[in-house]
């Protein structure tokens, strides 16, 4: 099996394409080694004491390295770690654990139920324009909810934490959105 690398614009984080499906349904974030408890895989990963994130995407598996942990010495135990998870063919999560993305509704801002019209047209160019760029860079954006022209988004994978997410938020996403619905003002990440 031959795994491929990728860099995204994030330099902590390396996109690892197993050329198979990882993810069925959705994506799963974890920042945390307890929230990656859920999933054999990403707990491993995380066992390397060197990561700070793993992010699994729909046909690829991002993997964010800790500060001042240099790619040239993690990245073979990343890549061995991937190859014994898909050569045995293992599970992705353990039995009973949430294999979808988990988006707490905490976090969600909500939309007020006049702006159903505003919202569906957003999420429509969220979902066919912006979500597979921001997977091609190794992460995935969730739609947090539209209020008084404010769209609030929550980064994951590559994206949280990159440098350039500002720019993809104010000049990439924010530009589309406005553009296409007028009542859009402003993008902010939550």
């Amino acid at each position: 099996m031959l795994i491929h690398t990728e860099p995204t614009p994030n330099p902590s984080t390396l996109k690892f394409l197993p050329g198979r499906a990882v993810m069925d349904v959705g994506t799963r974030d974890f920042a945390t080694p307890e929230e990656a408890e859920a999933s054999p895989l990403a707990e491993a990963i995380f066992s390397t004491g060197e990561v700070e994130g793993v992010f699994f995407g729909r046909d690829f598996i991002s993997v964010t390295a800790a500060p001042g942990v240099e790619w040239r010495a993690l990245k073979p135990q990343v890549l061995e770690v991937l190859l014994d998870h898909f050569a045995s063919n293992a599970p992705l999560f353990r039995p009973g654990s949430a294999a979808q993305i988990s988006v707490p509704p905490a976090e969600d801002i909500g939309d007020d139920p006049a702006d159903a019209d505003i919202v569906a047209q957003i999420r429509e160019l969220i979902e066919t324009r912006v979500r597979p760029a921001v997977a091609n860079d190794g992460g995935d954006i969730v739609y947090r909810g539209f209020r008084d022209g404010t769209v609030y988004l929550a980064l994951q994978g590559a994206c949280s934490g990159c440098p350039s997410s500002t720019m993809t938020l104010k000049n990439g996403i924010e530009s589309l959105l406005k553009h296409y619905v007028p009542e859009v003002e402003a993008v902010e990440a939550v």
